[in-house]
């Protein structure tokens, strides 16, 4: 593990502004790619005051890179029109990924001042280049000249070609100046407020952690459980004990704490986040801007809605086909989450007869069951899941089978903060392949959820190789005890390495269409094909020990395991169909369709849900409008339904694994070669095609999720 040495804040200059931020030194760190190995950002010299001068001086030389390029005598061609933009903007993006990485994963008030200052100039930034008629005119040129045959161009290239017309088309090259004008407007006003929103949800979840004074109010928690909470009250200067909310809406501590009231207040602060309970993360009002801007913008560009303008730029590529999807998948949910409320009821009246069962008491009692069923639950599975060994025995365990692949931790490479670090990947044949990162624990100023980030993107145009990063919120153990996973932790674990792979194995030769630089509901399908490899037997019995005496997993409890994988799958579609929903129920609206005050938001959501046929007390939306941070944040607005889209392809991915043998290097590196090493430099469904041999089915999912008649 490594740690980067944090000045003391006194000692630090107020953070500056963009404009009035100073000139780039040479010693600054950010100013030349870094010296470390694959060029890993070096975080232990840089320095916060440090982003302002980079990112400035990033924005003004990729303006004079593109100027160059727009101004160009020179007829267009692929060296001189598509290369040159490619190559552009190195300072920026090298600026960028570091400063994202820090406000991501230990925003503090400087951080986000200065994020707050940079989202809209890199708004304005990309309009300036996707509105820029010389440019889009060269582009126009060089398409015209490739399909005369006059230019060919290789396929590769081609596409990249395609992608950016389309883009520039998408982002407004044909409106008039009129129409520009009020583009730009409505960019810089969108990205200020998904800032502020992404902002409000870290303060909302923050704001709504669980005071616990008294010890037995946490009975049913594990011992190492209850040191995470004693550990999270010091962190914070709290006497007792600290329930730190996770971003959805279910929390873990709902799962085995048997005081039913502990349960009702971690639900309601979980559930009213940003509803305006806490003055400060309240985000009503800007879910209300964002969906009528985003409206507004989508006429602009000739869609009817916003959520029609996402699904052009998808695999689903019409709002029809989503709707569709969702509509199939909704009723048998609602029936199965249903018929597993009843079995619940019954396990509660056995403590409380009388009761009706609440939302907070569905996660405790579903763990009840489960146990009974099948004779474990996850307090019986804790114990094995030691993160150390399923990081290594388990996730490192199957890249090196499916691909050949080594780890060796590099604990002289620093990671931006205590905990996170940095393992080397090499091939079968002990080439370098690139950098891997890992930040596993919760702390302050921490976005919630997992996620995968780049922090250089793989290019044979600028021979850069991979370095790319993995970020959980598992809370962390007291000093000197095992960091133990839930099976949902282990689950996540693979499914964000699953998006590292596709970053690692990425070889193509232009950076902006590298490795998970696919279109949104695709993305999703290569991390949840990895979720499939938690559950093999060879893998689970490698991962799966006893974190005190080594033995493994018993046979018959890791059985169990994989047969209660379906049990409670009516919850968790359920839950997730109605975030999906509710997501495309504000991105399928009017600008005059939006409600117009703040408390109208709690009004729509609920008839949202009640038309989609979702509308199931039991079971709240994984994500509330008020800390929907995929939508409102940005990055999945009108694309939450990008989970289950890709895994109808994931589904049927498993089966022909299954098919070809399973944990098997050939058949990985089938996988690698036809999918996972393409990137963006196709089209994704002829990347799946030549992998399956035909378009994708449906039926593997229905099954999967318990969804067939």
């Amino acid at each position: 593990m490594t740690e980067s040495p944090t000045p003391d804040a006194a000692a630090e200059p107020a953070t500056p502004s963009l404009a009035a931020a100073g000139p780039l030194t040479p010693d600054n760190p950010l100013a030349a790619p870094s010296p470390l190995p694959f060029h890993l950002p070096d975080f232990a010299a840089i320095r916060t005051e440090r982003f302002a001068p980079a990112i400035a001086a990033g924005l003004e030389q990729q303006r004079a890179e593109w100027a160059a390029v727009g101004t160009d005598p020179e007829s267009p061609t692929a060296a001189n029109t598509l290369e040159a933009l490619e190559r552009s903007g190195r300072l920026l993006s090298r600026a960028l990924a570091a400063f994202y990485t820090l406000v991501n994963a230990r925003g503090d008030d400087a951080l986000f001042a200065l994020e707050a200052d940079v989202a809209p100039a890199l708004s304005a930034h990309w309009d300036a280049f996707y509105l820029d008629a010389a440019i889009f005119a060269r582009l126009e040129a060089l398409h015209e000249a490739h399909t005369s045959g006059e230019t060919p161009l290789d396929a590769a290239t081609a596409w990249l070609l395609h992608t950016y017309r389309t883009e520039f088309v998408r982002r407004g090259a044909r409106l008039d100046d009129a129409g520009q004008a009020r583009l730009r407007d409505i960019n810089a006003r969108i990205t200020t407020l998904e800032t502020a929103f992404g902002q409000a949800v870290v303060a909302g979840m923050e704001a709504g952690a669980v005071v616990v004074e008294d010890a037995a109010d946490l009975d049913g928690l594990a011992p190492d459980a209850v040191a995470s909470l004693a550990r999270n009250a010091s962190e914070r200067g709290r006497e007792g004990y600290v329930v730190a909310l996770k971003l959805p809406t279910p929390q873990p501590i709902l799962e085995s704490a048997r005081n039913r009231d502990l349960r009702r207040r971690v639900f309601e602060a979980s559930t009213l986040r940003g509803t305006g309970v806490d003055a400060a993360s309240d985000t009503r009002q800007t879910v209300l801007d964002l969906a009528r801007l985003r409206a507004e913008r989508a006429r602009l560009l000739g869609h009817p809605h916003h959520a029609s303008y996402v699904a052009e730029d998808g695999t689903a590529h019409t709002t029809d086909a989503v709707n569709a999807m969702l509509a199939r998948l909704a009723p048998p949910a609602v029936r199965n989450a249903r018929a597993e409320a009843a079995d619940l009821q019954d396990a509660l009246d056995a403590d409380h007869p009388g009761d009706t069962l609440e939302p907070w008491d569905w996660a405790f009692y579903a763990e009840r069951v489960r146990a009974e069923r099948f004779a474990f639950d996850d307090a019986v599975l804790r114990p094995y899941l030691d993160a150390e060994r399923v990081l290594r025995d388990g996730v490192f365990y199957a890249a090196s089978r499916l691909y050949g692949l080594t780890f060796t931790e590099r604990p002289d490479l620093p990671g931006h903060s205590d905990g996170v670090r940095v393992f080397e990947v090499r091939e079968h044949d002990g080439a370098g392949l690139g950098l891997f990162l890992l930040d596993l624990y919760a702390r302050p100023g921490k976005r919630g959820g997992a996620w995968m980030n780049s922090l250089v993107h793989q290019s044979a145009l600028l021979g850069e190789a991979p370095v790319v990063m993995n970020t959980l919120n598992v809370d962390r153990p007291p000093a000197g005890e095992p960091t133990l996973l839930t099976w949902d932790e282990v689950i996540t674990l693979f499914h964000e390495f699953g998006h590292a792979l596709h970053g690692l194995f990425s070889a193509v030769r232009y950076p902006s269409t590298s490795g998970t630089a696919v279109p949104r509901d695709f993305v999703e399908y290569p991390s949840q094909v990895n979720e499939m490899w938690a559950t093999d037997p060879e893998v689970l019995a490698s991962f799966a020990r006893h974190h005190v005496t080594g033995e493994p997993l018993p046979a018959d409890v890791a059985e169990r395991l994989r047969s209660s994988q379906q049990y409670g799958e009516g919850f968790r579609t359920t839950e997730y169909l109605a975030a999906a929903l509710l997501d495309q129920a504000w991105h399928q609206v009017g600008p005059d369709e939006v409600p117009t005050t703040a408390d109208g938001v709690e009004a729509f959501e609920a008839a949202a849900l009640e038309r989609a046929g979702v509308a199931y007390r039991l079971v709240p939306p994984r994500y509330r409008s008020t800390y929907f941070n995929h939508t409102f944040g940005g990055g999945y607005d009108a694309g939450y339904y990008s989970y289950i889209w890709s895994e109808v392809l994931d589904a049927d991915t498993v089966d022909w694994f299954r098919e070809n043998g399973g944990l098997d290097r050939a058949a990985g590196q089938r996988f690698r070669e036809a999918l996972l090493s393409k990137g963006h430099s196709l089209d994704p469904m002829d990347a799946f095609r030549a992998l399956r041999g035909r378009d994708p089915v449906i039926e593997p999912l229905l099954k999967r999720r318990g969804l067939t008649d």
